[in-house]
């Protein structure tokens, strides 16, 4: 059976529309619980749930030009935005099993809401790039400009778990699988659960990118390899990392090796390979 000819069932839409108000409103609470921290009051837990949950969104059907803003057309929305917001006033979520059932949740719904940004792109006949772009700024872009409201570093812009990847990943599925004649509602389907699986796996094993100062980290030590590998050639015996890094700060080898005698070695800590934190509401 060709990929055109799979039938969709009739509730799969209903189903995305629900997914899309439960994002909303965990949206409205993952923004609620940002006020906490900054020990807003009722005003402020309503503007930065309002932001979180409809921002994305809003800025996506502005770039499109197709009519207003679908957040703003469909009063549920804004209601269960607010809805979102009152429960974070009256529910800390402080245990460890609800900050589960957010990382979950929210994962569940980044995936939705980069598989509806980049369909909507597509619909309006725009091409690949623009659909990825649009997918992830239906998925990142309330937390974006959550973030800068409260005068912090949007959290999408690096030394946090993977959030804007895993949203790529899923938009990149949605335009792969509706350029290979799947139905628009498989695809979304499939790119919903690329999307979330791949937060879900990067939050279990806190995967990362290398912000810069790793790259300058990485650069220093092999500097050091390269200076200790050179001591070695001439016969210089065994240094430790200490007298590797005196090499490397001198102004050659001959003035390096003796500054190096003068440096007693010291016990170098290894970092372990996997890291587990807490999870924080500001890394979503």
């Amino acid at each position: 059976m060709l990929a055109t000819q799979i039938p969709v069932p009739e509730a799969l839409p209903d189903t995305f529309r629900a997914v899309d108000l439960c994002g909303v409103l965990l949206n409205g609470i993952l923004g609620g619980l940002i006020a906490r921290r900054k020990n807003y009051d009722l005003v402020g837990f309503v503007v930065l749930a309002i932001l979180t949950a409809t921002a994305g969104g809003i800025l996506r059907d502005v770039m499109i030009q197709a009519g207003p803003p679908f957040a703003l057309t469909d009063p549920y929305y804004l209601y269960t935005a607010c809805a979102g917001a009152l429960i974070a006033w009256w529910v800390p979520f402080r245990s460890t099993p609800a900050r589960r059932l957010l990382v979950v949740a929210d994962a569940v719904v980044l995936g939705t809401w980069s598989a509806t940004g980049a369909s909507k792109a597509l619909a309006n006949g725009l091409g690949v790039m623009p659909a990825l772009l649009l997918g992830c700024l239906t998925a990142v872009g309330g937390s974006m400009i959550r973030d800068v409201s409260v005068g912090e570093t949007p959290a999408v812009f690096g030394g946090n778990k993977l959030y804007a990847i895993p949203a790529l990943c899923a938009a990149g599925t949605d335009v792969a699988l509706v350029s290979a004649g799947l139905a628009e509602a498989w695809a979304m389907l499939a790119s919903a659960l690329v999307g979330a699986g791949t937060c879900l796996v990067a939050y279990w094993r806190s995967w990362r990118l290398p912000v810069s100062a790793d790259v300058e980290r990485e650069r220093a030590r092999r500097r050091r390899e390269r200076a200790a590998a050179g001591w070695l050639r001439r016969g210089g015996g065994t240094p430790t990392t200490a007298s590797a890094s005196a090499l490397v700060r001198g102004a050659g080898i001959a003035a390096g090796w003796r500054r190096a005698l003068m440096v007693l070695p010291r016990r170098v800590s290894r970092r372990p390979l996997r890291r587990r934190e807490p999870l924080d509401p500001a890394d979503m």
